[in-house]
């Protein structure tokens, strides 16, 4: 997704017939994948879009904005007499959420948009390939591609939706929003519905589910088994690894569980290691807009995997990026640069 946003600021949410007065107002460039992609590149990676805009005003607005960030867009398709995707965001300073509403840009990105040769230059020196769980017929079939050349593939499942079982069917990372993994799995709590991801997707190496301001958990796969490692129940792990972590530091943290066998009740057993990942405690006073919050996330765990960071750094990484991000309005104004000195700790 490759969008335009509209975001304002509100000191609080209307009521219904109401009419309120913006606080701030900005118009960005904005979108899951093009946020996630911006904030690779600041970080130093050298990420490619494909996605489809418009040749209309929002759409030039939309290339020169990423290209002025370092995003790859000769990829992009570019539709003529068509329209771009636009996005309303709507910020309540009272309770620091968003809302956002969305106008699909027309016609939508097809497979038939994209040429073999595109796709082959895509993938050239390509170490990762992101998808942002929309449009996907179009992704499917890129995945495909990119799945037939061996290269890693990482899926946000933020909501479920018609073809992403089979996207995910070809991931070797996933991120999930905070209410995908029960609503996908049925299962009765996010820990155990981890588990149940991992019994169905068995080519999947993590899987991480990001909490908001309680930060993230992760599951990550162990590839060895040995009979003397303790089974024991991932509900009761979760709950000993937020009991381990410690709340008076302000800074986001990692803590994780031994190789253990992971059970899940009425689901079934994995072998893996637990992560909880605490998020920055921002000062209420500091935090402006959670917009494109995950994105940013993502964008950081994109960097992590590609300059092989530990799983122990990755988390507190992405966090600490997120909450950067979260200090100014919009999803792309408050994302770090590499040389950001809050990164320090991480990338040096």
């Amino acid at each position: 997704m490759t969008t335009i946003d509209f975001l304002a600021t509100v000191d609080a949410y209307p009521k219904l017939d109401d009419k309120v007065r913006t606080t701030s107002f900005k118009i960005q460039g904005g979108g899951n994948a093009a946020n996630a992609l911006t904030c690779a590149a600041r970080l130093g990676l050298k990420p490619k879009l494909i996605s489809k805009v418009s040749d209309d005003a929002q759409g030039k607005g939309i290339l020169e904005e990423l290209e002025a960030d370092g995003v790859d867009t000769s990829l992009l398709v570019v539709s003529k007499d068509a329209s771009s995707t636009i996005s309303y965001v709507l910020v309540d300073n009272q309770t620091k959420t968003r809302t956002c509403i969305y106008t699909p840009g027309d016609p939508p990105m097809m497979p038939t948009d994209l040429s073999q040769s595109i796709l082959l230059s895509a993938f050239d020196e390509a170490r990762l390939v992101y998808f942002d769980g929309t449009s996907t017929e179009t992704a499917l079939f890129v995945a495909q591609e990119a799945a037939w050349n061996n290269i890693p593939i990482l899926v946000e499942a933020e909501s479920v939706r018609e073809g992403l079982d089979e996207l995910l069917g070809l991931a070797d990372y996933v991120i999930c929003s905070t209410r995908f993994p029960q609503a996908w799995t049925q299962a009765p709590s996010n820990p155990s519905a981890l588990v149940s991801m991992l019994l169905k997707l068995p080519n999947i190496k993590f899987v991480i589910v990001t909490l908001g301001e309680e930060g993230c958990i992760m599951l990550e796969r162990s590839t060895t088994e040995s009979t003397d490692i303790e089974e024991r129940d991932v509900d009761n792990v979760i709950e000993f690894l937020y009991k381990e972590k410690d709340d008076s530091l302000i800074i986001p943290t990692c803590t994780s569980s031994t190789k253990t066998k992971l059970r899940a009740e009425g689901i079934g057993t994995v072998c893996g290691r637990l992560f909880v990942g605490t998020a920055e405690k921002i000062p209420a006073c500091e935090l402006i807009d959670t917009t494109g919050a995950g994105d940013a996330f993502i964008g950081a765990i994109l960097y992590a995997i590609c300059a092989n960071m530990s799983l122990e750094k990755m988390l507190p990484f992405a966090c600490q990026v997120a909450a950067a991000k979260c200090r100014a309005l919009g999803a792309r104004t408050g994302l770090p640069r590499y040389n950001d000195p809050r990164l320090a700790p991480f990338i040096c």
